[in-house]
C-alpha cells in the first residue's frame, strides 16, 4: 500500500506539475548534482534532436515533402495519443494516482480555444521558420521573443521594463539585423524564413500570457492544458490541411506508404511531446533562471553542432550575430532573475517588519 502511494506521488509530480511530495528527503549533494546534470543532459538531447528531425520532416531533399501543416497536425495527433495511453496505463498499473483525469469536455476545450488558437499559430510558425532557414541561423531567425515579451508586458499589462532589460533588448535586436544582413551577403536568407520566424516569436510570448489565462479552466494542471490544446490543434487543423491543399500533396505523394516515413513522422511526434515534459523537468530540477540559461547554452551548441554537420562556412560577422543574440538573451534573464530576487527580499522584509509591529501592539 505505501509503495503504491509512493509512485502515484512521484507519477502526479512528473507528469502534472500540480506539487512535491510532502515529505522532502535530503539527498547528498552529489547525488543531486548527477540528477540535476542529467536532466540538463536530457534536455539538450531531446531538444537539439527534434529540431534536426524537424528539418528533415519538413526540408529533406530526399523526403521532398511539401506538407509542414500537415507534419504539426500529426504531431499534435501524436501528443493527444500519448497523453490518454500514459493516463489510462498508469490508472491501470498504479490505481487511484493523483493525476487529472484527461478526457473529452467540450466546456474545457471552448474555455482552452483561445489559447489554443495561439498554440497552432506558434508551432505553425515555428516549423514554417524551421523549414524555411537552415538550423545553424534557426536561434536568430526567431530571436524576437524577449522583444515581444517587453512589448506585449507593456501594451497588454502596463508593466515597465528596466533600463538593463532593455538594453539586453537591445543587444538582441541589433544582433537579428546583423545575422539577416550576414545571412544575405552569403545568399543563404530566406524572408519567408524571417518573416515566420518573427511571427513565431509574436506567438510564444503571447503563449505564455494566454496560458496564465486559460489554467484556471483546466484546475491549474500543465498536464490536462497540453492534451486539450493538442484536441483543440487537432480539430482546427483538419480545415486548414483542406483549405491549403496538403491532402492532396499527401495523396500525390510517393512515400505515404512507407513504414520509415510514418516511424521518423512518429518519432517527430513522441519528441514534440517529449520536449515539454523535460523542459518542466528541468525548471523542477533547477530553477526558471537556470532553465532559460540552459536553453540559450544549447542554443549556441546547436548552432556550432548545425555548422559542422552541414558543412558550412559561416564569417566573423556571422558568429557575432549570433554571439549578441545569445549574449542578449543571457543578459536579459539574468537581469530578470536579480530583479525577481530583489522583489521577494524586499517583500519578506516588509512582511517581516509586519508581523513584529502586529507582536509589538
Amino acid at each position: 500500500m505505501h509503495r503504491s502511494l509512493k509512485r502515484s506521488s512521484i507519477l502526479r509530480m512528473a507528469l502534472s506539475g500540480d506539487g512535491e511530495p510532502e515529505k522532502e528527503v535530503r539527498e547528498p549533494f552529489l547525488v543531486k548534482a548527477m540528477k540535476i546534470a542529467l536532466v540538463v543532459a536530457l534536455y539538450w538531447f531531446i531538444s537539439i534532436t527534434m529540431v534536426f528531425l524537424n528539418k528533415y520532416l519538413l526540408d529533406s531533399p530526399s523526403l521532398k515533402l511539401d506538407a509542414p501543416l500537415f507534419v504539426t497536425f500529426y504531431q499534435c495527433l501524436v501528443t493527444v495519443f500519448l497523453c490518454r495511453v500514459i493516463n489510462l496505463v498508469s490508472q491501470m498499473f498504479y490505481g487511484e494516482t493523483d493525476l487529472p483525469s484527461i478526457r473529452f469536455d467540450p466546456k474545457v476545450m471552448r474555455s482552452v480555444l483561445p489559447l489554443s488558437l495561439v498554440f497552432i499559430g506558434m508551432i505553425t510558425f515555428n516549423n514554417l521558420c524551421l523549414k524555411y532557414l537552415g538550423v545553424a541561423f534557426y536561434t536568430v531567425g526567431r530571436c524576437l521573443s524577449t522583444v515581444f515579451n517587453v512589448l506585449l508586458s507593456y501594451i497588454l499589462l502596463k508593466q515597465t521594463t528596466s533600463l538593463y532589460a532593455l538594453l539586453s533588448c537591445g543587444v538582441i535586436l541589433g544582433g537579428f539585423w546583423l545575422g539577416i544582413d550576414q545571412e544575405g551577403a552569403q545568399g543563404t536568407l530566406s524572408w519567408a524564413g524571417i518573416f515566420f520566424g518573427v511571427l513565431a516569436s509574436l506567438c510564444v510570448s503571447l503563449n505564455a500570457i494566454y496560458t496564465k489565462k486559460v489554467l484556471p479552466a483546466v484546475d491549474g494542471s500543465i498536464w490536462r492544458l497540453t492534451f486539450y490544446n493538442n484536441v483543440n490543434a487537432c480539430i482546427l487543423f483538419i480545415p486548414l490541411l483542406i483549405i491549403f491543399g496538403e491532402l492532396n500533396t499527401l495523396r500525390l505523394f510517393d512515400k505515404l506508404h512507407s513504414l520509415y516515413f510514418w516511424g521518423m513522422m512518429t518519432l517527430g511526434g513522441i519528441f514534440g511531446f517529449a520536449i515539454g515534459y523535460v523542459t518542466g523537468l528541468q525548471i523542477k530540477f533547477t530553477s526558471p533562471l537556470t532553465h532559460n540559461i540552459s536553453g540559450t547554452a544549447k542554443a549556441c551548441a546547436q548552432t556550432v553542432i548545425a555548422v559542422s554537420y552541414y558543412q558550412q562556412t559561416k564569417s566573423f560577422l556571422w558568429w557575432t550575430s549570433n554571439v549578441m543574440v545569445l549574449g542578449g538573451s543571457f543578459c536579459y534573464t539574468w537581469v530578470k532573475g536579480l530583479e525577481m530576487k530583489k522583489t521577494q527580499d524586499q517583500n519578506v522584509q516588509t512582511n517581516s517588519s509586519e508581523e513584529k509591529s502586529s507582536a509589538g501592539v
